[in-house]
């Protein structure tokens, strides 16, 4: 398949850009930051989202959505990437919706997709719980208690969990480590904590904990055994999506380096004409492509078989979270001190750029699993 976008996928970028452009540029989130707005996101930009069809890209037009796949959302999170814009498409409307489609039930899907859809609901994916990303190691676990379930545990990094009207917790089943079951749990439920995490690029995470929690028999998503390999594609479609994103950051940042370097005179010239800077952007440049080709690439695998895509999407990761942090790197560098200064914006794409490299597995993570899955 061409590693180029259809002329409707350009449309789409095309809208987005535009859309995103004038209703979110990054001095949008600079105010969000110092005001400390309590939800962290603008909820009239959310609704713009789903009247340009975005909360919907990845929900069947049978539900009300635009029926399109991981390219589509590709599309929309690399224009993302460029403004930083703070919104919960990707918690709810890219990895929530993949979760339910993957596993959920007819009801299920038929009670949630369409308010997701919409925007009159987010859900997000409560799955890490220390430091590091671990996959699908869990500490929280889902007992039999009844007709129904008991769910003890915590989870932390929870994309938007302090707005979310619906948690899918991943938790292991009984005292098997290797089964995995993904949960729906309404965070009023009684015994269910959500401490708000403000993170260090000024986007909203959360803690979570879990006490003793009781929960229905049609609290799992679908069956019990279906939730590991759910997790599994959720997780691939967000990380494909946050590699998209990251490259939007890393073009973002490149383009305003080279116009930079355009702009500025020392020594009686344009920095521009150094040649030391121009192989340092062109180096920069070629590894922009060279991920973009990945990254493309892994999204059209995940939309032909969302189920076999996952070394293509550990490569687009690793690629992206190194390229991006050498686009911010290199910024900061050439624009000389002022790159350093919170005035200036180049900051929050450095910020930004490092918290999306940790989401759901760094770089060393996922060169990691590629080395494994080639038997080293």
């Amino acid at each position: 398949m061409p590693l180029i976008l259809t002329e409707e996928q350009a449309m789409l970028r095309d809208s987005a850009r535009d859309f995103l452009a004038e209703q979110a540029p990054v001095s949008q989130l600079r105010a969000l930051r110092d005001n400390a707005d309590p939800d962290g996101f603008s909820r009239t930009l959310w609704q713009g989202f789903a009247e340009m069809g975005f909360t919907g890209v990845l929900v069947p037009e049978s539900l009300g959505g635009l029926g399109l796949g991981p390219v589509e959302a590709g599309v929309v999170m690399d224009r993302i990437g460029h403004q930083l814009c703070a919104s919960p498409l990707l918690a709810s409307s890219l990895v929530a919706v993949t979760a339910l489609r993957q596993a959920g039930s007819a009801a299920q899907q038929k009670q949630w997709l369409p308010l997701l859809a919409s925007a009159q609901a987010i859900a997000t994916l409560a799955v890490d719980e220390g430091r590091k990303h671990t996959a699908q190691q869990f500490s929280t676990r889902a007992m039999p208690h009844g007709e129904g379930w008991q769910l003890d545990g915590a989870k932390t990094l929870v994309l938007d969990g302090h707005v979310a009207d619906l948690l899918i917790v991943a938790a292991r089943v009984g005292d098997d480590p290797a089964r995995t079951g993904l949960f729906l749990v309404s965070p009023q439920t009684p015994g269910v904590t959500v401490e708000r995490t403000v993170m260090v690029d000024a986007h909203n995470a959360a803690r979570v904990q879990f006490d003793s929690v009781q929960l229905g028999a049609d609290a799992v998503l679908g069956t019990v055994d279906a939730g590991g390999p759910a997790l599994a594609a959720a997780l691939d479609v967000g990380r494909a999506a946050v590699a998209a994103q990251l490259l939007g950051l890393a073009d973002e940042v490149f383009d305003r380096t080279v116009q930079y370097l355009k702009e500025r005179r020392q020594f009686g010239k344009l920095i521009g004409e150094f040649q030391a800077l121009q192989h340092r952007a062109a180096h920069l440049y070629a590894e922009l492509q060279i991920s973009h080709a990945a990254v493309l690439k892994a999204q059209q695998q995940l939309q032909a078989d969302v189920t076999s895509a996952c070394a293509a999407v550990a490569l687009a990761k690793a690629r992206a979270g190194q390229t991006a942090a050498l686009a911010v790197q290199e910024a900061v560098q050439m624009h000389g001190g002022m790159g350093m200064t919170d005035a200036f914006e180049l900051g929050f794409f450095m910020k930004r750029a490092r918290v999306l490299q940790e989401l759901w597995g760094d770089s060393h993570f996922h060169l990691d699993a590629l080395a494994q899955r080639q038997g080293y």
